[in-house]
């Protein structure tokens, strides 16, 4: 359960929905017209003669743009121009370049990890090596065929009747499969000391509802390829040609039925409308046809009298889709979403199949390596067990003191912000300080690892480790009900390459995997890793007062804790900044959606302003006169934001652009780069930009929040 967090980056997501396509069309297009030079543009230090610099791309800058009339174009443009998107990926920037140099060592560690046999039975080395050795082992895979998917297959197949529907409903939970609901235990978003039920909507294949119901020519192609996907995988399992269509329009209509019931994105951003608590009772009652008092019990929940409900609506159409719907299209459905979620642990043939669906919808041309994918699901299946072995080869006690100083630079940066806050009153201020100062920071890695010991985990067969890791952290979740809250706990692993906010526990959190260039690079200076590292920093930091963020105390509890003519004052400038992104263009007819960006602009917004701030006081600290060295020709301020540009620098497939679009609540990266910036005075001071220039906002359409 992921609704409390706010990621740096898309979950999940290496590279996938990273940003934009640097050749594509936008409100802030390249200009014809040749750029200054950063020799030429206005210093705000006294000049000082040029140096070597360490951290920066210079070589990638494209001075035949203006910094003035795009940004991103301006600091990225050559490497944009020269560097093509890999075959088997769907964008490629800076953060492959990252991803790319962890992934060559997390291989090194698994590789040496697969060849010891001799590691003790139940240690992480064995498990994780074991893991692994049979994620790789493609001959036994082929071998095996179906065999270790066949008893779920077989569960499946022996439905009778409604209740045994309802029990296989639960056995799809602790396996993970996506099938009609979600249900986890999380912290009561309004009593964050406790540990509450949670039951979200769910059971779609398709990354989105709308993918569903849009009737646009690319929606109908998506959908098209969809239907090919499943008629083959159904054909796979056994069925005839005629079969696998009926089977293949079942799936189909079940899963359109669920996605017309279903909330959109923007409206699951609401914390409040997706906070509705129950008694168990009444959830039986509305909800009767989901047996969630049985399924409850069947997942080791049993104990539980409340519930909370996201999505009241799309359960109800649910429950009534459980007895109007066929019970054989019940079964069919379950078949497809057992083996679909197994898919990249069954024989080649299924693989190929769910590859050939994704090039559809993220343009990718050829498949990723086997070892890079089979170290993602290693890295997902035993993330902390894995991470141990990681953090002993790639995280310094140098590296986690220096990020723990930047965090408190920044956050003094914030505090200061609040207070010089015009339109915000004193109460508000008093709160907002309050909940900046109980902030929890957690940096590298768990202080506490989890305990693996229930786990077991052989060379025998890759897909019975996947369903043996499922089962293990689902009951890893559940297990929490009625316990004190875990602090400790981490919602990433040690080498994710991204960070996160989470509002129930009121933290910050940086895995050592992003405390490396161009985030972070000890031999850079300052204004390199602020704009990098710190911009990260002062970004989660922010979500803590995003649209949504914002919401939660102290605590970590869902209270309004603003005046109403503050909250209204937020709104206002929040509303600026929305209107801002649906303007921006990525595609033809392809808009961003300010509205389920939102906290994520914001947290762009307030990330560099405060990582700017940040700087500055080191500045001042460091050179009290003003003679701050010109590493490769640049102002340390300009250099900040030649490490902000340069760290989102990407370009992306059409294909996986519209995605982003539509799922993803980070906006494309040209629009991370240059929206904060074009409503920002010093980056306009640092380069000397004009009024009229493209990236400087008129006075009245400027946005500022913290």
């Amino acid at each position: 359960m992921t609704h409390n967090k706010y990621l740096l980056l898309a979950a999940g997501a290496l590279a996938s929905f990273l940003g934009g396509c640097a050749s594509s069309s936008s409100t802030t297009q390249t200009a014809a017209a040749a750029a200054p030079t950063a020799a030429t543009a206005t210093a705000t230090t006294t000049e000082q003669p040029s140096v070597p610099g360490v951290g920066l791309d210079v070589a990638t800058i494209d001075k035949s743009v203006s910094p003035c009339d795009n940004f991103f174009q301006y600091a990225s443009g050559t490497w944009l121009k020269n560097t093509p998107i890999p075959a088997a990926e769907t964008s490629w920037g800076s953060w492959n370049t990252l991803i790319d140099k962890n992934q060559a060592l997390m291989r090194q560690i698994l590789e040496e990890a697969a060849a010891n046999k001799s590691a003790a039975k139940g240690t992480n080395l064995q498990k994780v090596g074991d893991f692994y050795a049979s994620a790789m082992d493609t001959a036994a895979i082929e071998a095996a065929g179906l065999k270790y998917l066949q008893p779920e297959l077989a569960r499946v197949a022996a439905i009778k009747d409604l209740k045994g529907l309802q029990t296989s409903l639960a056995r799809q939970q602790m396996l993970q499969t996506r099938s009609v609901f979600g249900l986890g235990v999380n912290q009561d978003r309004k009593n964050s000391t406790q540990y509450a039920v949670y039951l979200s909507q769910g059971g779609l294949t398709l990354p989105d509802r709308d993918y569903y119901l849009k009737d646009d020519a690319r929606s109908k192609g998506i959908r098209s390829a969809y239907t090919t996907y499943l008629v083959n995988t159904f054909k796979l399992l056994g069925d005839n040609e005629a079969t696998a269509k009926k089977n293949a329009e079942t799936v189909m209509r079940l899963e359109t039925r669920l996605a017309k019931a279903s909330k959109d994105r923007v409206a699951l951003r609401d914390p409040y409308a997706n906070y509705n608590k129950m008694t168990v009772a009444e959830a039986d009652k509305q909800f009767g046809n989901l047996a969630i008092p049985a399924v409850l019990q069947q997942v080791g929940l049993g104990a539980a009298k409340e519930v909370i409900v996201g999505q009241p609506d799309f359960f109800k159409d649910a429950s009534a889709a459980m007895k109007a719907e066929p019970l054989s299209d019940w079964k069919t459905y379950l078949r497809w979403h057992l083996t679909s979620s197994m898919a990249s642990a069954l024989p080649k043939a299924y693989v190929d199949e769910s590859f050939r669906f994704q090039q559809v919808l993220t343009g990718a041309k050829q498949q990723q390596p086997r070892w890079k994918r089979m170290l993602r699901s290693t890295d997902a299946s035993l993330g902390e067990a894995f991470g141990q072995l990681y953090v002993d080869r790639a995280f310094t006690p140098e590296t986690k003191q220096k990020a723990l100083e930047m965090v408190g630079h920044i956050k003094e940066a914030m505090a200061e912000h609040i207070q010089q806050l015009e339109w915000m009153s004193p109460a508000t201020k008093q709160e907002a300080q309050k909940k900046l100062n109980s902030f929890t920071v957690k940096i590298g890695y768990p202080d506490k690892w989890k305990d693996y010991s229930a786990l077991t985990i052989s060379r025998e067969s890759y897909l019975k480790n996947v369903l043996a890791a499922r089962e293990w952290e689902y009951k890893d979740n559940v297990q929490r009900y009625g316990k004190p809250i875990d602090r400790s706990v981490w919602g990433m692993t040690p080498p994710t390459v991204n960070a996160y906010y989470n509002s129930s526990l009121n933290e910050i959190v940086f895995p050592a995997g992003i405390m490396q260039p161009p985030f972070f690079d000890p031999k850079a200076d300052d204004a390199v890793n602020y704009g990098g590292m710190g911009a990260v920093i002062g970004h989660e930091i922010t979500h803590g007062f995003d649209d949504r963020g914002r919401q939660s105390d102290a605590e970590g509890n869902l209270r309004d804790w603003w005046t109403k003519e503050d909250a209204a004052e937020f709104q206002k400038r929040a509303d600026l900044v929305g209107a801002q992104y649906s303007a921006f263009q990525p595609l033809d007819s392809v808009f961003v959606n300010g509205k389920l960006t939102m906290g994520e602009n914001l947290a762009d917004f307030g990330g560099t302003a405060l990582a700017y701030s940040a700087l500055q006081k080191q500045l001042k600290a460091k050179y009290p006169n003003g003679n701050a060295p010109r590493y490769d020709g640049f102002t340390p301020e300009q250099r900040f934001f030649l490490a902000w540009a340069q760290v989102w620098r990407t370009s992306m497939r059409p294909e996986a652009l519209r995605q982003q679009v539509l799922t993803d609540p980070h906006s494309p990266a040209q629009f991370r780069v240059n929206g904060p910036l074009m409503n920002m005075p010093e980056f306009y001071q640092a380069f000397g930009c004009k009024e009229g220039d493209k990236m400087v906002r008129p006075q009245v359409s400027r946005a500022k929040v913290w």
